[in-house]
């Protein structure tokens, strides 16, 4: 069986998650991450010891923040996406994001009880970018099915 891994990239508008200008997207991390694990078809999300998935910062860049989770399926992860209050903050985005090359988003599946890390994320992410979509690294627009299907 299959699981969907995803991994969202941001360059923030603020010089880093402290800036006043991020204090409307930071002040609901936890709601969002609790809605995520609470949310049906959740696996896992990235976090360190405290809960917090904002303190991984695989570029050495204050100002780019990761969100990298595992999902049930496509569905699971597409309703969390777009049809939970945590669609305000993609539609609003540009209020605290700058724009984040041609892919900012990658989905790719894993095999259950799997866990992607940072870099083989980032890796299917530049290669969404130069190459486009492919059963290695796709979006929600276009969908390749997982090995077995």
């Amino acid at each position: 069986m299959y699981q969907l891994a995803q991994i969202n990239v941001a360059r923030m508008i603020g010089v880093n998650i402290e800036d006043p200008v991020m204090k409307e997207f930071s002040d609901h991390f936890d709601a969002v991450n609790q809605l995520a694990e609470e949310s049906e078809g959740f696996i896992w999300r990235l976090k360190d010891e405290e809960d917090n998935a904002a303190s991984f910062n695989p570029f050495n860049d204050e100002q780019v923040i990761i969100n990298l989770s595992v999902w049930k399926n496509k569905e699971s992860l597409e309703y969390f996406t777009y049809k939970t209050f945590h669609v305000d903050f993609i539609r609003r985005r540009k209020e605290w994001f700058q724009k984040y090359g041609k892919a900012y988003y990658v989905l790719w599946w894993i095999k259950d009880n799997e866990y992607p890390t940072v870099e083989e994320a980032l890796e299917r992410l530049e290669y969404l970018q130069k190459n486009g979509p492919s059963e290695f690294a796709f979006n929600f627009q276009t969908v390749f099915q997982h090995p077995e299907m």
